[in-house]
């Protein structure tokens, strides 16, 4: 009865929120805002940016706080935003967060929907979003004489024991795009061993290890019923269809333990900073290398892995792979991308890309890195220039940690609001930023 009532409430709510259809093709993460809303001037401002260190002329609300353990967020277009779980809260894994006073804090928190997982996207009608096994979308707005919210099966996915979130994209032109990752470090037998060479060929490159494709609207399909439409990628938990070239891209993940595998070859310092975290432009068939392959960002080239012959200076089958457009230092874990087309920010902002980096653990003995959201301008579909920091202090005071689980706060998801605000969500304690600028 409990479950009946919520799920009877979120109908009614979405039906009194939504006002009108998204535009045909249109994600509302890169919504184009050229003509649409300003910031309200009556958002509340946290005193101290929510704990964040911003550049000048930006400010932050802090949208919501202790909500669970965030993954991937989306916001429609009247600005209510929406939130996966990766740990469910009462039974539900999704949340929808609504602002009804103008002043940018969700006055309206919603938990719904079975399950939990990392990906979620608001498109045209519906909400979609990912469990580590499946994809999934429910209507946000009730057809005449229906009022269900239950979420319906799009696709079903392997199972899988690392490596398992799905993240999602969607193209506008029909198309579901889904990151399988690699259940495996560099698909060795048994994995993660030191001094183990790898299975060649990789027989995990079948099911896994890249992107596929689905039909967006088609019911129950099965993941035999999809397309492989790019492979090598290690995991990807940050993909997104950018809007302004209709291209995808992608974060990768880069493989661990290079010096406790291979201490004659890697010093601990090495595989601190090795392999590269990359940013991939995907085309359809591309194949950019894993297992076999890894980026070394200070030589500015793919390698082989040491699994398979590598000594940090051979090339071998890795010339004919994909590179990536731009390189950041290892074990970062960028867990989200999303493409900056709006116009609130300042005009250098226009066009470029907003990464969050989760942090992660394969640095030690040396302090964990990452944990912030970086900017990188973008022309033509390509990268300008270096990255610059956008936002950071969600590590903490002093900004360094020992191990993920030191961390204050981990950036994990990302959207673009209809005003063109920025939302940032955090995996530890469930907090949701909002950054505007206010010049």
């Amino acid at each position: 009865m409990k479950k009946m009532k919520q799920f009877a409430a979120l109908a009614l709510t979405l039906v009194l929120t939504a006002c009108h259809h998204t535009e045909p093709g249109r994600t509302t993460t890169q919504a184009d805002t050229s003509a649409g809303r300003e910031p309200s001037s009556a958002l509340a401002y946290h005193p101290e940016n929510g704990g964040l260190n911003l550049p000048d002329g930006f400010k932050a609300v802090v949208v919501a706080d202790k909500l669970g353990r965030v993954r991937h967020i989306d916001v429609d277009e009247n600005g209510v935003l929406y939130a996966r779980l990766a740990s469910d809260v009462g039974g539900q894994g999704l949340i929808r967060l609504s602002d009804t006073n103008g002043d940018g804090i969700a006055d309206e928190k919603l938990y719904f929907g079975d399950g939990k997982g990392t990906g979620i996207q608001v498109h045209r009608d519906f909400l979609y979003y990912s469990t580590d096994e499946a994809v999934y979308r429910m209507p946000l707005k009730s057809e005449e004489g229906t009022e269900s919210t239950e979420g319906e099966l799009i696709v079903s996915l392997p199972r899988q024991y690392q490596h398992a979130a799905k993240s999602i994209a969607l193209d506008g032109e029909g198309n579901l795009y889904v990151n399988i990752g690699a259940p495996s470090n560099t698909c060795q037998k048994p994995d993660r061993q030191p001094g183990v060479p790898g299975q060649d060929p990789c027989p995990l490159l079948e099911n896994s290890a890249g992107i596929w494709r689905f039909n967006a609207t088609v019911k129950d399909q099965q993941f035999e019923d999809g397309q492989r439409y790019a492979t090598g990628i290690r995991n990807a938990v940050g993909i997104t269809w950018n809007t302004a070239n209709k291209t995808l891209y992608a974060m990768q993940h880069g493989r661990d333990q290079l010096h406790s595998h291979w201490p004659e070859l890697y010093s601990e310092e090495e595989s601190a900073e090795l392999p590269a975290e990359e940013m991939f432009e995907v085309q359809e068939g591309d194949d950019f290398g894993w297992p076999y392959c890894y980026y070394d960002q200070r030589k500015n080239k793919k390698l082989l892995n040491p699994e398979y012959g590598g000594d940090k200076e051979k090339t071998g089958r890795c010339g004919d792979k994909e590179d990536p457009i731009m390189a950041f230092p290892g074990h970062w874990a960028p867990n989200a991308i999303t493409f900056y087309n709006a116009a609130s920010f300042p005009p250098i902002y226009r066009g470029g890309a907003f990464i969050a980096f989760h942090g992660s653990w394969n640095r030690a003995p040396f302090p964990q890195q990452g944990y912030k959201v970086v900017f990188v301008p973008f022309k033509g579909g390509k990268p300008t220039g270096t990255y610059e920091d956008f936002a950071t202090g969600f590590a903490g005071a002093g900004g360094e940690v020992e191990s993920p689980g030191d961390a204050d706060y981990r950036p994990c998801g990302l959207a673009v609001g209809p005003d063109g605000s920025l939302y940032i969500s955090d995996s530890v304690r469930g907090r949701v930023w909002r950054i505007v600028y206010t010049g």
